[in-house]
């Protein structure tokens, strides 16, 4: 008895989940009792900012928010949204044309894709990138079209080295700075060169601007909204996670250019009823509110990435600092693959990393490292890794 249940064509074509692997491996070791210092996650570790919660807490009381909200977000979250983007960026936007509320950016970058693309379009990604622009890819039937982030040039994409016949197929490109995984972040010339790009040959940019906040030794990241001609060609997506570990309320918002924002109102009136009113209340607390917060929580992760690079520069470790977000970017050593060296710091040193093959073929040769613990378990976890790279070092001599 029973129906056979058979997976739409939309759902096989989803990719694999790399990183459920990775966590089934970290219960694992977790369970057996060892000291594990998990480092193999995005997810932020310290708490959201008291009056956020506590902005929360007053409109969770008021029963205008028991009800459906506008199906597009608050207004007042709204114009929130475009005065804080003002103050921060020097980005002028229109509240009702140019901002769409999200449920988290991640909902966003899958939606612009299935908004944009059909089978037979392209979709240019960075390589390696955040693996959650594959899936609207996948959704949407497209076709994967791969810019290599690599080393020597500063982790940014060469856009002459994009195929022709990739640049007239292409509908849709994908960037991030700060950037996760390699904590690069991109200057104003660069977006520059990429608007142009964009409009000669009808492409869209979908900036992934997450870890906006977070730049290092005095770096403000640059918006791609704040650029001429940025708002012709492109959107930025931005999230609270980050910014005001806020990671589990999933509140992000589209910014930009119109048509692409009704675009992703529209498939939004299809999906969801808006955010609970009392989130939107405290998302107004968060970027209306002090900001002392945010520049504590940058000296934090800073700190951190400190202490980390400190211990591993000083066994030895060829590092390039990265320059944003809280993500660590560490070459494996010679003869590993990424997965077997992230497999070996589990096992023997019970350090958990990402495997860059995680993020793509060019993710190839570097583990990702969270700055999410505090600087004592951030050396200690140092420590360990470089005692493991030290002794597999030693033994391919």
């Amino acid at each position: 008895m029973g129906v056979t249940v058979h997976p739409s064509q939309q759902v096989k074509r989803l990719p694999t989940q790399f990183f459920a692997s990775l966590v089934a491996k970290v219960n694992r070791v977790r369970e057996s009792g060892a000291d594990l210092i998990n480092l193999g996650q995005g997810n932020p570790d310290l708490p959201t900012p008291t009056h956020i919660v506590k902005a929360l807490q007053e409109a969770a009381e008021d029963p205008i928010h028991h009800r459906y909200p506008p199906f597009t977000g608050l207004p007042t979250l709204k114009a929130a949204i475009v005065d804080w983007y003002r103050r921060e960026h020097g980005v002028m936007l229109d509240p009702e044309a140019e901002v769409a509320i999200l449920f988290g950016a991640k909902a966003g970058l899958v939606e612009i894709a299935q908004c944009l693309l059909d089978p037979g379009d392209v979709c240019l990604v960075p390589d390696p990138g955040y693996p959650d622009y594959w899936s609207g890819i996948a959704l949407a039937g497209a076709e994967m079209v791969t810019m290599p982030l690599l080393r020597e040039n500063g982790f940014l994409p060469d856009l002459a080295r994009i195929p022709p016949a990739a640049r007239q197929r292409a509908k849709l490109m994908f960037l991030n700075y700060p950037n996760n995984p390699t904590g690069a972040c991109a200057p104003e010339a660069f977006f520059d060169d990429v608007i142009r790009f964009a409009d000669e040959h009808n492409i869209v940019v979908a900036h992934d601007f997450a870890y906006g906040a977070i730049g290092f030794d005095g770096r403000k990241p640059v918006s791609f909204l704040s650029r001429p001609g940025a708002k012709e060609v492109g959107v930025e997506f931005y999230t609270l996670s980050k910014t005001y570990n806020m990671a589990g309320w999933r509140v992000g918002f589209a910014l930009g250019n119109r048509d692409v924002i009704r675009l992703i109102n529209l498939i939004q009136d299809h999906y969801y009823c808006s955010l609970f009113g009392a989130v939107q209340m405290a998302a107004v607390a968060a970027l209306t509110g002090p900001q002392d917060c945010v520049r504590e929580l940058v000296a934090t992760y800073q700190r951190r990435r400190d202490a980390l690079y400190d211990e591993l520069r000083a066994a030895g470790w060829d590092l390039l600092p990265c320059e944003g977000s809280f993500f660590a970017w560490l070459p494996v050593p010679k003869g590993f693959t990424s997965a077997a060296f992230a497999d070996l710091l589990l096992e023997e040193a019970h350090v958990a990393v990402a495997p860059g093959i995680g993020f793509g073929a060019c993710g190839e040769g570097y583990v990702r490292v969270g700055l999410l613990a505090p600087e004592a378990r951030l050396r200690e976890a140092a420590r360990r890794m470089a005692h493991v790279a030290q002794r597999v070092s030693s033994a391919a001599r």
